[in-house]
């Protein structure tokens, strides 16, 4: 029986990707930052381990209780929608902290077993507006380009030691809980020459009624990856961003 350990499972793709690979037998490892065991159904092969993927030590300690893990899913994000001009560079390093260093202190945390082993796969879940760009997203897109970019290295790097590394390029989600913290995150000082650009913004993510990405569609790129050793380095995920990720 094999196991995976996901990041940020408490709500959106994590928790899907979790009851999924639950739901076919494989022993998962549920990471949250707070802990919470209602959201999951009880399961013998289900292990809820507390997370904070920019603390140091609370990785360590995470993927000491894990134990041996055969697949990483490098889930967990925050979003920030507002101008780029207005956005304190405090927020912009917390988003960096968790959306591109958490996934690289995460992926440096595992690497010594799969590298022992000579086996390993690891999953970052990115987005499609590295595909597409969109206004007042500067700051979340820069974050998920970069673990993109990160991505593609490692897979060429770790290659000779049989370790897989993938992408998966999500579209919009707007039942998730990703997205509600996204507009809690809104720049909400900002001059008045950006006011247009954010109402259309804020009503085009409310309004809209395009083909969507939900949270099984993530999960199922995921299962994709882990049972065919031929799946592409980048997978988008949901009808929107497989649309998006055609046009390039």
């Amino acid at each position: 029986m094999k196991t995976i350990l996901i990041t940020g499972c408490s709500s959106g793709f994590g928790l899907e990707i979790a009851k999924y690979f639950l739901n076919r037998n494989w022993k998962v490892i549920a990471t949250m930052r707070t802990p919470s065991a209602e959201v999951l159904p009880k399961s013998e092969h289900l292990r809820i381990v507390q997370l904070d993927v920019t603390d140091a030590k609370s990785i360590r300690s995470a993927v000491e209780e894990a134990g041996p893990i055969d697949v990483l899913v490098n889930n967990a994000g925050v979003g920030m929608l507002g101008p780029f001009e207005s956005t304190s560079m405090d927020a912009v390093r917390d988003v960096f902290e968790t959306n591109t260093f958490g996934t690289m202190a995460m992926t440096q945390a595992v690497l010594p077993q799969f590298r022992a082993r000579r086996a390993g796969l690891v999953v970052n879940v990115a987005s499609s507006v590295t595909l597409v760009a969109l206004p007042l997203l500067p700051v979340y897109t820069a974050s998920k380009a970069a673990v993109v970019a990160f991505t593609e290295s490692l897979a060429l790097e770790l290659k000779e030691f049989n370790i897989r590394v993938g992408v998966v390029l999500p579209g919009m989600a707007p039942g998730t809980a990703f997205v509600t913290n996204a507009h809690a995150r809104v720049a909400h000082t900002f001059p008045d020459d950006y006011a247009n650009t954010m109402n259309s913004v804020l009503s085009g993510f409310q309004n809209y009624e395009g083909s969507v990405t939900h949270a099984i569609d993530v999960a199922e790129v995921v299962w994709q990856a882990t049972q065919d050793s031929s799946t592409a380095f980048r997978i988008p995920a949901g009808a929107d961003a497989i649309e998006w990720f055609n046009r390039i």
